[in-house]
């Protein structure tokens, strides 16, 4: 999996627990990216207008219960089903390896902090991380070798392209959130 060098410089809003609410969101992103930051601001302009309390979560790829393995739902859960089912999985871009990390957070874990935030308005509105953090991160070739143990073998194919947007970690920092909530 890759990871962070230790010691080696980092972009400002990248530490030793993960990216931070600090870590720039400016131009050039994905469409992707430019859409879920379009909505941040959507809403929070939306909050600040009608006074209305405004809560701005980012998320680690959700992964647990709830999940069924659909391509919009994240990458883990749609790993497990597929390679369950033996239906074609790929490892795309870095050389094809799977080698790129994620964290992950279980549904019911955002659902514990969406009703803390709903039941307290107005006490923070603000642009949090929330997230499994570095402990919860996985590469898609350590869930292959893990599902190869649950399921048994399964093949996965490689496009080692270069894609753009792609980024070979992304970690969430969570601190703020745990700090607040």
């Amino acid at each position: 999996a890759f990871c962070p060098t230790p010691g080696a410089a980092h972009p400002p809003g990248v530490g030793a627990e993960g990216v931070t609410e600090a870590f720039a969101t400016r131009a050039p992103l994905s469409l992707y990216g430019a859409t879920k930051l379009a909505s941040e601001a959507l809403a929070l302009e939306y909050g600040s207008m009608f006074s209305f309390p405004v809560y701005v979560n980012r998320c680690g790829v959700l992964a647990g219960a709830g999940q069924f393995g659909k391509p919009d739902q994240g990458i883990f859960s749609f790993w497990l089903h597929s390679w369950k089912a033996k239906r074609p999985l790929k490892y795309i871009g870095f050389g094809g390896n799977g080698y790129q990390l994620r964290d992950c957070l279980h549904p019911r874990d955002l659902g514990e902090l969406l009703v803390r935030q709903m039941k307290s308005p107005g006490k923070s509105e603000s642009v949090l991380n929330v997230s499994g953090g570095a402990a919860s991160g996985i590469s898609l070739a350590n869930l292959s070798k893990w599902c190869e143990r649950r399921f048994g073998p399964h093949a996965v194919s490689a496009d080692p392209a270069v894609r753009q947007y792609d980024v070979p970690w992304l970690v969430l920092d969570a601190s703020r959130a745990h700090q607040e909530w």
